[in-house]
């Protein structure tokens, strides 16, 4: 499986995960947790959090660009050539997936049908 974590993208979750750690809000192990779950008027809605728990049974781990990135194994199957931005501009604000296997995604691009 091939997910991509754009420079941009882990400079901001690199910058969210410090800044909550220096005041104390975050454990000193987080991860950028990626996974898809059901919702949306498409059906499957893609969510980043930072979590510091993983499971070995059911998380696989990777790294990018520094950051630990958690993605559960069901997840893992609609996930394929995912990448992951950030953006910062006057149009656009935040993180962005781009998911080449979504077949259809709905008006607000908040949810995608396998």
């Amino acid at each position: 499986m091939a997910i991509q974590l754009t420079e941009k993208a882990a400079g901001e979750v690199k910058r969210i995960i410090t800044e909550q750690q220096q005041t104390g809000s975050a454990p000193q192990q987080i991860y950028l947790r990626l996974r898809v779950v059901g919702g949306g008027c498409s059906g499957f809605q893609h969510k980043l959090d930072l979590d510091p728990q993983k499971n070995e049974k059911l998380d696989d781990v990777f790294e990018q660009h520094g950051v630990p990135i958690v993605i559960d194994k069901r997840s893992q199957m609609y996930l394929s050539d995912v990448t992951v931005d950030y953006h910062e501009d006057l149009n656009r604000r935040g993180f962005s997936i781009s998911n080449p296997s979504a077949k259809t995604t709905c008006g607000c691009g908040s949810s995608f049908s396998m």
